[in-house]
Order: structure tokens, then sequence, then C-alpha cells
């Protein structure tokens, strides 16, 4: 079953060459993918319209970064975080909560677990949370205005539901651009 199929351990494999190089090649390579995540993020606040169609696209390059070294994943997405402040504040509470965290969770799920639905849950969880507590902590309309304050399990499952077909989806482009980029990574 897909799955319950078993992910190869190319990306442990690529972790371990990657983390031989140099640290300032690893630093770089991670600012360059912040600063991609950052002007995907702030597409949707300078070009409304199809900007809102690129800024899902900031998932990617955390995702990238976090699949060859998490600990640079981690500070790519707070460069990002850092970046969006001085780029575009109003993208700001959007990455850290959907886009960023969904790519770090991905990652997290790549470097520590190996079955596809345990990388698809880590993911999908991460993202729940983070669209839970733009919704119901900070009261940010994500999903629009007519979505009320209250914790409904309509919406729960609704959420649930979305961020695990998400997560599937990210999970395949991120091992589609990984089996890209690692020859000129590692």
């Amino acid at each position: 079953m897909y799955f319950l199929k078993s992910i190869s351990d190319d990306v442990q494999l690529a972790q371990l060459e990657f983390g031989k190089h140099h640290k300032t090649k690893r630093l770089i390579f991670g600012s360059v993918l912040a600063c991609m995540a950052a002007v995907f993020q702030a597409a949707g606040g300078y070009l409304p319209g199809i900007g809102y169609l690129i800024s899902p696209l900031a998932t990617l390059p955390i995702l990238i970064c976090a699949m060859f070294s998490l600990p640079i994943g981690v500070l790519s997405y707070i460069l990002t975080i850092i970046l969006l402040i001085i780029v575009e504040p109003s993208e700001l509470i959007v990455f850290p909560f959907t886009t960023g965290l969904l790519g770090l969770g991905i990652g997290v799920g790549f470097s520590f677990l190996r079955k596809r639905l345990s990388i698809i849950s880590v993911g999908a969880i991460s993202l729940l949370i983070g669209i839970m507590i733009l919704i119901y902590v900070f009261r940010f309309p994500i999903l629009g205005p007519t979505l009320s304050g209250s914790i409904s399990f309509l919406t729960t499952v609704s959420i649930s539901s979305f961020a695990f077909f998400y997560s599937v989806l990210w999970v395949e482009i991120g091992l589609f651009f990984f089996k890209r980029l690692r020859p000129i990574a590692t």
C-alpha cells in the first residue's frame, strides 16, 4: 500500500554527505533557500491574485533545506521570518504557522522516520496545530470571516483532512525536488 511503503534512506545519506561540507557552504545553502521562501511568501502581498497561488511555494525551500540538514532548516525558517519582518510584515503571521511550519514538520519527519504515512502525519499534525493556533488563539481569519471563533468538530475534521492531503502533496513534491537537487547539494 502507498502509505505504508518505506521511503528509502536517501535523505539520511544525503544529510550525512551534506554534513561533511564546510559550515559556510551549508549556511549559504540555507540562506539562499530562506531568501527564496521569503520571496514566495511575500508574493501574496505584492501580487494580489496570482501571488496567492505563488505564496504556498514558500514551503518548498524550507522543506528542501530541512531534508538536507535539520539544523540548517530551522535556521532557514527563522531567517525567513526575519526577512518577512523587513519585506512583507503582513505575511508574518501566516508563514510561521502554515507554510513554514509544514515544511519544517515534513523535514523533521524525513529526518527521523522511514514510513511514508508517519512522515505525512508529522507534516499534517504540524499544519493542523499551526492553523488551529491562528484561528483559535490569535483569532486570525485565515479561512475567511465566516468561521466562528469557537472550536467546532466539523471545522476541526475539515482542517485535519485538508492538512493530511496537503501534506501528502508536499511530501511528493519534496521527494521530487530532493532527487533533482541532491547531486548539486552533496
